[in-house]
């Protein structure tokens, strides 16, 4: 027998929302700004990328995917530091690792060093797997119809991430000159800095002891619900192709001729789209139901496809983007919501850690294999691809919710 440390999210009363409302301030300002070394990270990691490798540019996406990567590798230690030390301490941790991983990536291009600052921007990643459990410490102190919105409105706090990004990541890049974008990834472990100040503000209720079978039901047995394979399959295809798109657009972009700038531009634009309507999601879910907002998500995905193939003008590139990222926050938000579902009070550090660790794998190899079908088959065959998995992830969600229905 062992004990729980907070009770289920469903039983706190929503009398009591006025911790979770606070808690949602805090970490909504934390998301604006750790969220903003993604961006950064993003925008300029191919181009530093394309820069420090010589003739062959086969891996110029690496140092994308390398933020990916580290952000996948650590969604179950992130989990592991929750569960033993608490949300705060936990997520304070994450923001240290954010610190160093900028000032290594900065330290990679001032010595024209490749792999190292691959390592520095894995580093700056990891602390994105912290980040992302920022949604989840939302819902923690939330009751059950305030959680939607809870999650929503910190996500909404990558609005900001998504103007504050590009513009220090503008503003920073020449300060180490003639090092370029180095300044960037100093400007990067600031923002990390000020997210750990930001996050030392998080409260939690007092410890509530009561007894529970150890650990709860066994992960197998959770994983094996048909809602938990439906909510990680959708978040999974919501977030692998937009990063599967997203990683290759920039250098797309340039090699259409639409050069750098308009490169970070329609990054930051696709970013904020992402995290825009985050402001009314939580309650087009609780009007709509989860599912239809999942459901919209995969249309939307499907049409930033359809809007990338009409044309190579500038404005192709960046409508796509802004609806690729339309459809990531209703599909992987509402997918989010659908997993809170199905697992208990003391499951939940371990539930939320598997399912990041499960789509940040699959993101971290779409992210990888952009660039690689970027070079052999053209930006065409990157939206190509995306038609069977909206396919395969509509269907499921569809067939399940009919079966429900029935």
């Amino acid at each position: 027998m062992t004990e729980s440390t907070l009770p289920p999210a469903s039983a706190t009363p929503a009398a009591d929302d006025h911790l979770a409302r606070r808690n949602v301030l805090v970490l909504a300002s934390a998301q604006a700004l750790a969220g903003a070394g993604a961006p950064i990270a993003i925008s300029l990691g191919g181009i530093v990328g394309f820069y420090l490798l010589g003739t062959d540019k086969t891996l110029a996406t690496l140092p994308v995917t390398a933020f990916v990567v580290g952000t996948a590798l650590a969604t179950l230690p992130a989990g592991v530091l929750a569960k033993r030390f608490g949300r705060r301490k936990g997520l304070m941790t994450g923001s240290l690792i954010g610190i160093c991983g900028g000032l290594l990536a900065a330290y990679g291009i001032f010595l024209s060093f490749f792999w190292l600052f691959c390592l520095g921007v894995l580093l700056a990643g990891t602390n994105s797997a912290f980040v992302q459990q920022y949604r989840f410490a939302a819902a923690d102190t939330a009751s059950e119809s305030f959680r939607p919105k809870a999650i929503s409105w910190v996500m909404a706090g990558g609005v900001l991430a998504g103007i504050i990004g590009p513009q220090t990541a503008a503003l920073t890049r020449d300060l180490l000159a003639p090092t370029l974008f180095a300044g960037a990834f100093v400007g990067l472990s600031a923002l990390a800095a000020l997210s750990w100040v930001v996050l030392s503000f998080l409260k939690f209720p007092p410890v509530v002891k009561r007894q529970v079978i150890a650990g709860g039901r066994p992960l197998p047995e959770i994983m094996r619900q048909k809602r938990f394979i439906i909510a990680v399959l959708c978040a999974v295809s919501s977030y692998a192709l937009m990063s599967f798109v997203m990683t290759a657009a920039p250098l797309a972009m340039m090699s259409s001729g639409h050069g750098t700038a308009n490169a970070v531009l329609g990054i930051q634009w696709h970013v904020l789209a992402m995290f825009g309507p985050s402001f009314f999601t939580g309650s087009l879910i609780q009007r709509f139901g989860k599912e239809r907002i999942v459901a919209t998500g995969l249309v939307l995905l499907a049409s930033s496809a359809v809007l990338a193939l009409s044309g190579q003008d500038l404005a192709n590139y960046w409508g796509a983007l802004v609806v690729l990222g339309v459809g990531w926050n209703f599909g992987f938000i509402g997918a989010t919501s659908m997993l809170t579902d199905t697992y208990r009070a003391e499951e939940k550090n371990r539930v939320q850690a598997v399912n990041d660790f499960i789509v940040f794998g699959f993101v971290a190899v779409a992210s990888l294999s952009s660039g690689g079908v970027l070079n052999a088959f053209g930006w065409s065959a990157i939206n190509l691809i995306v038609f069977p998995i909206v396919a395969i992830a509509f269907a499921m969600l569809f067939f399940t919710r009919e079966r429900k229905a029935a």
